[in-house]
């Protein structure tokens, strides 16, 4: 089915960091500062990234800030917030159920919180084996509860990880960072530093259609579109499918689809252009750029410049829901006005957090410089035609969605809660328009190709024109943030070194849409890929690995990451349904209150229909399912084919009805409203 909009934000940070807390193929090979750890000592705090290693010689990580204590046979990191712990312990047994088990009952004696999951991940970078454990948590915790166990010489490193879900969100990057440290005595990562690309030849092109046409049978995607570029030439382009499930269209290089979160990158590319022109610095504060900008705090407003605005490091939260709610109603104007509400939640510059809301504005401040006088979302279409799409022979890409949905066209996929694939109807992401410099262009794997050639030819087009200066357009890859070990965020960029050769890349997500394009800057190599399925990320990854095996002859991962890959998706679609009640159980439906209210998100009416329970927002509806918690509490979570698996708590407070929606470091309280 398709997912809310905040997982589909949460997949494309995935696609910024390889196999997100899954398994450990980039495994840091710095020697360990400190000695393997024994008996039980004070909290220490680092005052910088720190490797360690455990009694067993498995190597890590301890991420700056974070407090590191031994507890017995454990290490134990906790974040700085103290709400938050990793504990590691190695140990011998038969399997990796035991070893868990084994675990919880050194670490917390007396654990018996439900298993709700237990699902095999990807093994790699040393690892033979590893398996993930997911634990029944109720709402009303607010806390995540998970367990990894990975097997290498006969011996399993189990990792305990739990904490508050607003910490969890806060200190993402630095989780990733020690989930993906941790790799077992001996290893050595698998580098491509110094090796000579292969050209991509005639035998490359083969192995990549069938790999692709692989994958998209085994994720049950309908429709592929991909290039692949070696120096400065498309030596491949086209697409595998069907437009539409049922139907005959099929895809092409020329067939649009949404890039979603790839246009990010188009839109610091504006951005680049007018820097040149002396119409903005990249240390010029946002306030001169358009003076009426602000943040609900008065220093981050100060501190940010325009190459901020794409960085994702101001420590602004996401505040994802507030504007999906108001989708349809929000304006350019209205978002930039937005964000004078806006609070961080993080020290400026330190910790990765991923939202559209900066970057959009980005696109229409640079849209109002570059065509003064006119409507922001006017100007900014206008400017990215003429000063980007027109220059790169973009001809089939647009904002239109008018336009882009005539013709050929992808239309979007998804599963519904029972697995089934189904096309989804368009009535969310046709609304994007006020994020639309987010991730609002439709392309084809042709017109995307274009762009990607001019990052490789450093902003020279075909035809030999200068389109931005190579200083300006590198400026863009200059990393600002720390996303995961050896990936950085850069201008709507990721930097991505986990190979020992540089990455960058970006990829994207709308309902029904997955997207990815990447590029070697040192080898001349690069690769789109456009998808019209929520199962098309799960290919993202593997498309990439399989590219850098099949160039620089690496170890034969990709295949193992694709099953794995289709495992965890059939797994976590058997577990979601499983956990819910549909139609929603009718005695919690019948304590629902008629209509509720929050100030931030409008209204919510309760509808019946039949056995159905709908929710309807003031822009959007869904039924949906109940699910019964352990504490006694009950959630009913949207099924809408646009704006999925959204979840609202039913409570009371000040003896009235609430259903309260929870967005990592943020909740929002639906409040009963009575009728006079």
């Amino acid at each position: 089915m398709a997912k809310t909009p905040a997982w589909v934000m949460f997949k494309r940070i995935i696609g910024c960091m390889p196999l997100l807390l899954a398994s450990n193929a980039f495994a840091m090979s710095a020697t360990p500062a400190n000695s393997p750890a024994s008996g039980s000592d004070q909290p220490k705090t680092m005052a910088a990234d720190t490797p360690s290693v455990t009694r067993g010689g498995t190597t890590f990580t301890v991420p700056t800030g974070w407090t590191m204590a031994t507890r017995g046979s454990f290490i134990v990191l906790s974040a700085p917030e103290g709400d938050f712990q990793i504990a590691v312990t190695d140990s011998q047994a038969p399997d990796a159920d035991t070893a868990v088990s084994s675990a919880w009952h050194d670490f917390e004696p007396g654990f018996k919180r439900p298993l709700q999951l237990s699902e095999p991940l990807t093994p790699g970078g040393g690892w033979e084996q590893s398996q993930r454990f997911e634990y029944l948590v109720s709402p009303n915790e607010k806390r995540i509860v998970r367990a990894f166990a990975r097997r290498a010489n006969n011996r399993w490193l189990v990792v305990i990880y739990q904490g508050g879900l607003a910490t969890r969100e806060k200190r993402l990057s630095s989780i990733v960072g020690v989930m993906q440290s941790f790799h077992p005595k001996r290893y050595r990562r698998e580098s491509f530093a110094g090796r000579t690309a292969r050209p991509i030849d005639a035998h490359v092109i083969h192995v990549m259609q069938d790999f692709v046409a692989g994958g998209m049978k085994q994720l049950g995607i309908p429709g592929v579109a991909f290039s692949l570029i070696d120096h400065g030439k498309i030596v491949y382009v086209g697409g595998m499918g069907v437009r539409e499930l049922g139907k005959p269209d099929l895809v092409d290089a020329d067939t649009r689809f949404i890039a979603a979160s790839d246009t990010k990158a188009l839109t610091t590319l504006l951005l680049a252009e007018l820097v040149d022109e002396k119409k903005l610095r990249w240390d010029e504060p946002v306030t001169e750029a358009y003076p009426s900008f602000k943040f609900g705090d008065a220093k981050v407003t100060r501190e940010v410049q325009i190459k901020h605005l794409a960085c994702q490091c101001t420590g602004m939260p996401a505040q994802n829901y507030d504007s999906y709610f108001h989708n349809r109603s929000m304006t350019p104007t209205g978002l930039i006005q937005f964000l004078g509400t806006m609070q961080p939640t993080a020290p400026f510059g330190k910790v990765f957090i991923y939202s559209d809301m900066l970057p959009a504005a980005a696109g229409f401040i640079a849209g109002s410089v570059a065509e003064p006088g006119k409507e922001p979302g006017a100007a900014y279409d206008d400017a990215m035609q003429s000063k980007v799409l027109d220059p790169l022979g973009m001809t089939r890409s647009t904002f239109d969605f008018t336009k882009a949905m005539q013709g050929n066209y992808a239309r979007p996929h998804d599963e519904d809660v029972d697995g089934k694939l189904v096309v989804s109807p368009m009535t969310y992401t046709q609304s994007y328009g006020a994020r639309r410099p987010a991730g609002g262009l439709w392309t084809t794997a042709y017109d995307l190709s274009q762009y990607v050639m001019m990052e490789l030819a450093d902003g020279v087009l075909p035809n030999g024109h200068q389109l931005v200066s190579k200083e300006n357009l590198l400026q863009r890859r200059a990393p600002n943030v720390l996303v995961s070990e050896d990936t950085q965020y850069a201008m709507s960029l990721v930097i991505d070194k986990h190979w020992g050769v540089t990455v960058v890349n970006h990829s994207g997500g709308r309902p029904g849409y997955e997207s990815y394009m990447m590029w070697l800057p040192d080898y001349g190599i690069g690769a789109v890929i456009l998808t019209n399925s929520d199962t098309g990320g799960e290919l993202m990854d593997p498309f990439a690995r399989k590219l850098m095996e099949q160039v620089f002859d690496g170890e034969p991962e990709a295949d193992r990451q694709l099953q794995a890959a289709v495992t965890r998706n059939e797994s976590d679609v058997r577990a979601f349904r499983q956990s819910l009640q549909i139609p929603a159980d009718r005695l919690a439906g019948n304590r629902l209150a008629a209509r509720y209210h929050n100030d931030a998100l409008g209204n919510l009416v309760v509808m019946r229909s039949g056995k159905n329970i709908d929710f309807h927002f003031d822009e959007w509806h869904s039924m949906v399912a109940s699910r019964a918690n352990g504490d006694g509490s009950m959630t009913f979570i949207t099924l809408g084919e646009d704006i999925s698996d959204t979840e609202f708590l039913a409570a009371e407070q000040h003896g009235k009805r609430t259903l309260t929606l929870r967005d990592g470091q943020r909740e929002y309280v639906f409040v009963e409203q009575r009728s006079l």
